[in-house]
């Protein structure tokens, strides 16, 4: 009888390794799957490769279960990838923690050395510091390697007014992409103005590929189902990369049928199309399956044999060595007090139509329903509705920071932390971000289809049949008046509530106040 459920596969495919002969160790993170980039000698001298699944990480938040399904089965693909390539192999199953499961293995075999790859989010990091202290003579933690930028160069930039538009220019030059000598390509560093475009009714969007569920993924499906099954969002309809080579389809996929349109439609919203044409990689760099060098690469290659447009590729490259990276050395720099950062003071729950999608809003229900469904919905959903959503109704970001977290394939804390508490909410008081992202009714309706199926009119600004985004818009500009009037770009904003008659004042106010009363909030 297996005495190890929901690791037959793994058992089946993988030796088992006498510790006691082994010397050397490299513990492999969840998300650091891929050996191109840890250094030559775990290559050429084919140390033991520990992987762990922790249960204690899977239970620490509700993840969303095809969350839990891709990150188990890339990393028991890529282990096994790796055993078939000479290396041994020691995949460990374990209710404790890292640090716990590594203690006692180091412990166990007295003559082993660890070395460890710094780990990407902080709790993780500190657990491997803790076995580090504790076999200090054994364990050795060497810098990660899955980033372009060098963080200890920057991170004491950032500050208020240090902005990614200043990181960015840095990283065009040091890197070279779509660069003209000292110049960049075409004369612009940004070519935002001509990315957003609101999806036309008749437009192709390619249907993309997908992967087959193998035995290794239907038993972490199996596993899933069972142990996590209370757990946030859809399980059914599995069909992400697993390894790096399905990864890399999907990256020359994009590249070829789908770079080109990126730009113009990048901040478009359409009822039914979640992706549209986004690359959707954030997925896998973001697990080391695909490294952000060879993505830009790419993209790099595309424009150069004229097959997508500068506007397209500078957008796309931008969200890679640019923002990503850029939210990385925030994450850095302002760790860990960062984590409890509230600028505006509020404290109420997550509605509780983050976890149902339950709600007349059609923008709502339409930006909430592919994350319940797939842990996925592009930056302007993410960004100018639903983080939107929460700002206007006074919700404790936090909350929504957590939510983004568990709830989004991608999303690991040291992207998803700098994204919300710093960009999307103002939680930290306008570190990362100039202005507070909010926005009414007309913005949405601008950039999607949304309100044409909605119970409520994006004309009508206050009232039971307005656009909520409308009036709480409005109030929130009035409630938060300082933090506008501080700000040279959006001080206007406060003059325009304050010229409104009184009448008009009065209806935000009621609609706004009734509307947040009336919300149901997740406890």
């Amino acid at each position: 009888m297996n005495n190890r459920p929901y690791l037959s596969q793994i058992d089946q495919i993988i030796e088992r390794t006498n510790l006691k002969s082994i010397r050397k160790a490299v513990f492999v993170v969840h998300d650091q799957l891929n050996l191109d980039h840890w250094p030559d000698w775990v290559k050429d001298e084919k140390p033991l490769l520990i992987f762990i699944e922790s249960k204690a990480k899977g239970y620490s938040l509700p993840y969303h279960k095809k969350k839990l399904v891709y990150v188990l089965s890339s990393m028991r693909h890529f282990a096994i990838e790796c055993s078939e390539a000479g290396f041994p192999v020691l995949y460990h199953s374990s209710e404790s923690w890292y640090n716990e499961a590594l203690s006692e293995i180091l412990k166990e075999n007295s003559d082993l050395s660890l070395t460890m790859m710094s780990a990407s989010e902080w709790d993780t990091r500190e657990q491997q510091n803790k076995v580090q202290e504790e076999c200090s003579d054994r364990v050795e933690i060497i810098p990660n390697s899955f980033f372009l930028a060098d963080v200890d160069e920057y991170k004491d930039k950032i500050a208020p007014g240090y902005r990614m538009e200043y990181f960015y220019r840095d990283m065009r030059r040091m890197t070279g992409y779509l660069m003209d000598g000292k110049d960049p390509e075409g004369g612009e560093w940004n070519y935002d103005e001509e990315n957003r475009k609101k999806l036309p009714r008749k437009i192709t969007i390619p249907e993309r590929a997908s992967t087959k569920v193998d035995e290794i993924t239907a038993e972490v499906i199996e596993l899933v189902s069972s142990e996590f099954s209370d757990h946030f969002g859809e399980l059914e309809g599995f069909d992400i990369a697993v390894t790096r080579r399905q990864a890399l389809y999907r990256l020359n996929e994009f590249i070829d049928e789908r770079l080109d349109e990126f730009g113009p439609y990048e901040d478009a919203m359409a009822t039914g199309k979640d992706v549209i044409f986004h690359s959707q990689l954030s997925i896998y760099m973001n697990n080391g399956l695909l490294h952000p060098k060879e993505i830009c690469d790419k993209a790099q290659e595309a424009y150069d044999a004229g097959k997508a447009r500068l506007n397209s590729v500078e957008g796309f490259i931008r969200q890679i060595i640019g923002w990503r990276e850029f939210v990385r050395v925030y994450y850095e720099a302002m760790m860990p007090d960062v984590r409890e950062t509230n600028y505006f003071g509020f404290e109420e729950a997550l509605p509780d139509l983050y976890w149902s999608g339950d709600t007349k809003m059609h923008c709502m229900s339409e930006c909430v329903r592919p994350v319940i469904q797939d842990g996925y919905s592009h930056h302007i959903p993410r960004l100018m509705v639903l983080s939107n959503f929460s700002n206007l109704t006074r919700t404790d970001p936090r909350k929504l920071n957590e939510w983004f977290w568990f709830g989004y394939l991608d999303a690991y804390e040291w992207v998803v932390l700098p994204n919300v508490l710093g960009m999307s909410t103002f939680a930290d008081g306008g570190v990362l971000a100039s202005k507070p992202y909010v926005a009414g009714g007309n913005y949405i309706n601008k950039m999607s289809d949304y309100c044409k199926s909605c119970e409520y009119s994006v004309k009508e600004k206050t009232g039971e049949n307005a656009c909520p985004f409308n009036y709480l818009y409005w109030n929130f500009i009035d409630q938060e008046r300082e933090t506008f009037l501080e700000n040279g770009r959006a001080n206007f904003m406060v003059n325009m509530f304050d010229k409104k008659v009184p009448e008009e004042k009065k209806a935000i106010r009621d609609s706004s106040e009734k509307f947040i009363n009336n919300l149901k909030r997740y406890s």
